[in-house]
């Protein structure tokens, strides 16, 4: 690949997030440590987005998303293709062909698990015979989650001698807009869910996303409102949860089952002590599963759709990324009984700031840190990049992993 023109193509540039995470390259990349590149299907739109945010030569390419001799001769110019065109499982599938045919390496943001898994039955030979190195869910989820997973694993292993066998993780701390990019991507699993009985399946296994043959069997806990004694305070369910919790079971496989094969992961949101964290847990409950019964209904979904929720291309303003944040922690617990504590912060919303942040600094590890040695396929981020990638997001993206009470 030491031929290829450019290091990274931000494919989507002129998208919400892609905007952002262009103005994020354009400044973190100015030492031109990085070769890269915008594309999209509209010249006119990167040609404006190229002058709003003083781009100086940086390529612009055109490729729709359907367009396979397009994309080809995209993949032909990059080491790695980061996309952030969604909802993927509408508009994903041709790049990841393409890319796993090619030889080419891409992430993206999806949060889909049931376009993900397409994508690994359909194309995972074609990227292990090519070497394309595969890695989905590179924003909000689930790195944070992964890797927050990863480090605190190996901090036990350090501590005790071995990992946990069950980490729940807390989100104390989350403030941001709502993403449109990511409810519009909900709304098609759900659609298509609502038709598909056998796929309505699947998004109850925990260890969809799994390889073949991962041998898990443990009943993974299933987080509705409760009080959480170690943690001291009322749960509620984390919309985030689903994938962040299957893209860290897949890591486990790809480690060779180092978190255990009895593994248990769970996440949940803290709402506070007493009875008003009690009512404010309650309404986190409700309102989830109010909201996932109004968006498999036709009529209540297309009120939802068209006159209530956030539309793709629509997101906090910048000062409200500014302004945002999360703080998760991990607790983790060994076989012994011995425990450990970890936490991750970001300091930017998280759907848009941060994981504009996350996705750049995951493709510029694909680009840069990784041997060339390593085999193609479908990883994660956590079993791919590991502590490279914690030492670039810590480095330039705003984030921190550290023990804490240590």
């Amino acid at each position: 690949m030491t031929d290829k023109t450019f290091d990274i193509i931000v494919y989507g540039a002129t998208s919400f997030v892609g905007q952002i995470m262009t103005r994020y390259m354009q400044a973190q990349f100015a030492d031109g440590s990085i070769r890269w590149a915008i594309a999209g299907r509209s010249k006119s739109k990167l040609e404006a987005l190229s002058k709003e945010a003083g781009l100086t030569g940086i390529e612009m390419l055109v490729a729709d998303a359907g367009d396979e001799a397009a994309l080809k001769a995209m993949c032909a110019r990059a080491k790695v293709i980061v996309s952030t065109v969604g909802p993927y499982a509408l508009y994903g599938d041709t790049l990841v062909k393409v890319c796993a045919e090619t030889g080419t390496h891409y992430c993206d943001l999806t949060g889909e698990p049931q376009w993900i898994r397409r994508m690994q039955d359909r194309h995972e030979d074609a990227a292990r015979q090519s070497g394309a190195w595969i890695v989905h869910c590179c924003g909000f989820d689930s790195i944070p989650s992964d890797l927050g997973v990863h480090y605190l694993q190996q901090q036990s292993a350090k501590r005790f001698g071995q990992t946990c066998n069950r980490i729940n993780m807390r989100v104390v701390k989350i403030k941001g807009g709502a993403s449109g990019g990511t409810i519009a991507s909900m709304i098609n699993m759900v659609k298509e869910a609502s038709g598909d009985a056998e796929l309505r399946e699947q998004l109850k296994d925990p260890y969809s996303i799994c390889p073949p043959g991962h041998g898990f069997t443990a009943r993974q806990p299933d987080v509705q409102m409760a009080y959480d004694e170690e943690y001291g305070s009322w749960v509620a369910p984390f919309i985030m949860a689903a994938i962040n919790a299957r893209v860290v079971h897949r890591s486990n496989a790809l480690s060779h089952n180092s978190y255990g094969d009895g593994f248990l992961y769970e996440e949940a949101m803290v709402s506070g002590e007493g009875a008003s964290g009690k009512r404010a847990a309650r309404a986190i409950s409700w309102g989830m599963t109010g909201a996932m019964i109004g968006l498999a209904l036709p009529p209540t979904r297309w009120l939802l759709e068209n006159h209530v929720l956030p539309k793709p291309g629509e997101g906090p303003s910048e000062k409200q990324q500014r302004e945002g944040e999360y703080d998760l922690v991990f607790l983790g617990t060994t076989a012994r009984g011995d425990k450990i504590r970890c936490r991750v912060t970001g300091d930017r919303d998280p759907g848009y700031g941060s994981t504009a942040k996350m996705l750049a600094q995951a493709a510029a590890c694909l680009a840069k840190d990784l041997p060339d040695t390593t085999p193609g396929g479908f990883w994660t981020p956590a079993s791919l990049m590991g502590d490279k990638l914690i030492g670039r997001l810590e480095a330039h993206a705003g984030l921190s992993f550290e023990l804490v009470g240590a």
